[in-house]
């Protein structure tokens, strides 16, 4: 399938964050979108960071991702799909808080009726109504 055969698609953090060395456009949506909460999470990159240069890193990560992508808001509706994501997964035997991002970003995309495109589908395996498309990890072989 090319990428104009796929529509619109919403980037997880990780794949944002991996953009720069994905080799194959294919893997990705024709129109990759991101969420507000892919900007909260990239945004508390650089204030963990441990170093200086890791620092400087994910504030290039957080700085591109700003002027590259006009974020989905997490709105009335991603909440109440927030409800339904988080139930998935305590039924699946997930807990919800440990990758609270991911089920932030997975509500979003449910409520907006787009798949989510992803370097780590295993994040988001057993929530219902989820179109999960896996990105091959440009470092992984």
């Amino acid at each position: 399938m090319t990428p104009v055969e796929r529509g619109p698609g919403v980037l997880d953090t990780s794949t944002v964050i991996l953009l720069p060395g994905l080799t194959d456009p294919g893997a990705l949506p024709s129109q990759p979108m991101i969420t507000s909460i892919t900007l909260a999470e990239l945004s508390a990159g650089p204030l963990v960071a441990p170093t200086e240069a890791e620092r400087a890193r994910r504030q290039a990560h957080l700085q591109q991702a700003e002027a590259d992508f006009d974020a989905i808001p997490f709105d009335e509706a991603a909440a109440r799909a927030f409800g339904r994501v988080a139930s998935d997964l305590r039924r699946a035997g997930r807990k919800t808080s440990a990758r609270a991002y991911d089920a932030l970003i997975a509500a979003t995309a449910v409520a907006n009726g787009l798949p989510l495109y992803t370097a780590n589908p295993e994040d988001f395996a057993s929530i219902e109504g989820l179109e999960v498309i896996p990105v091959p990890h440009p470092y992984r072989s």
